[in-house]
């Protein structure tokens, strides 16, 4: 995935603008330096209230504007942000606005799971558009139908070319990937196809209204290096009981990737406690310094390329699917 070694004329990326939200300073930073371009300023700044107030220091007039915020913990704050940047831009007259949201909170609750409950994944992608944003930019959305929330055109990342390469660099041997679900099947199947290994299912059965237990696994994982995968870890439930059966089961070794390191309330402590050779994420959420401390095994990849590259394809009106077919 060597984009970076294919250059292009500096006024391809004129009317170019990348802004970061709060939440995603440091990926923006490495975006714009993939571009080669620089910074769009903006002023946030917090009323005694706890009101957003926010400036645009850049003239945007007819540009291309690109928004990067992560709307991840504070969830509501870096939404709110969001949405008053968007509407910002769209005063100041920019010719096209971008939401590029590494990580799409809310995304879990996507369908109503029993009664008088909300979707709220919907309600969000309203709000976006509302506030007038052009576009999305999204990664590992948790559902992809939730493209079809929008009543705009989205742009839907994946991280596996990303975290694939990271695990075939490290020539593990005898490896098996390993579904933590059934509904994860098809993002294992791609890790599969790049990593060229067997493949396994764990089966979880509902123990009660609260509780999940993983309880069986098809396939084959005795003496195996295992590997799990899943778009996210919020509290680490699932990747941790993964990880104690597929050992009851024999294997040797446990690796884990994700694309989103959410790592709400115990996760950090489940995943120091089960043990793992290492844990792999994306920086679509900023590690927490106290995790990144606790977690000596813990491996931070930059997807920071595939968003710079994805930005200028639809900059330059160029294909976002091929990115994938290239990688």
């Amino acid at each position: 995935m060597n984009w970076a070694s294919r250059r292009w004329r500096a006024d391809e990326l004129r009317d170019l603008k990348v802004f970061a939200g709060s939440a995603s300073h440091e990926l923006t930073r490495m975006i714009r330096q993939y571009l080669g371009i620089g910074a769009g300023e903006v002023a946030v700044t917090p009323f005694p209230d706890g009101e957003t107030f926010l400036k645009l220091q850049d003239d945007v007039r007819g540009k291309d504007c690109f928004i990067v915020q992560s709307t991840c913990p504070p969830v509501n704050d870096n939404l709110m942000e969001l949405l008053i940047f968007i509407d910002s831009l769209r005063r100041a007259s920019a010719s096209r606005i971008t939401a590029v949201i590494p990580y799409f909170g809310y995304a879990r609750q996507d369908r109503k799971s029993e009664g008088r409950t909300p979707i709220t994944a919907k309600l969000v992608a309203n709000l976006i558009c509302a506030a007038g944003a052009n576009r999305v930019l999204a990664m590992n959305l948790h559902a992809e139908q939730i493209q079809g929330f929008f009543d705009i055109p989205v742009d839907h990342l994946t991280a596996v070319p990303v975290v694939a390469e990271h695990f075939e660099q490290l020539n593990l041997p005898n490896p098996v990937v390993v579904s933590p679900d059934v509904g994860n099947l098809k993002t294992a199947n791609q890790y599969t196809a790049r990593l060229h290994g067997d493949i396994a299912i764990i089966d979880k059965r509902r123990r009660d209204g609260d509780s999940i237990e993983a309880v069986n696994i098809i396939g084959d994982v005795a003496g195996k290096t295992v590997l799990l995968f899943d778009d996210m870890i919020t509290t680490a439930g699932t990747v941790c009981g993964a990880a104690h059966l597929v050992r009851e089961h024999g294997a040797k070794k446990v690796y884990v990737g994700a694309t989103h390191a959410v790592l709400a309330g115990p996760a950090c402590k489940r995943l120091k406690e089960a043990g793992f050779e290492q844990i792999c994420v994306t920086n679509t959420i900023p590690l927490r310094d106290s995790c990144r401390s606790e977690l000596g095994n813990i491996q931070v990849l930059s997807v920071a390329d595939l968003f710079g590259e994805a930005i200028r394809r639809i900059h330059r009106h160029e294909s976002v699917s091929a990115l994938f077919d290239e990688a």
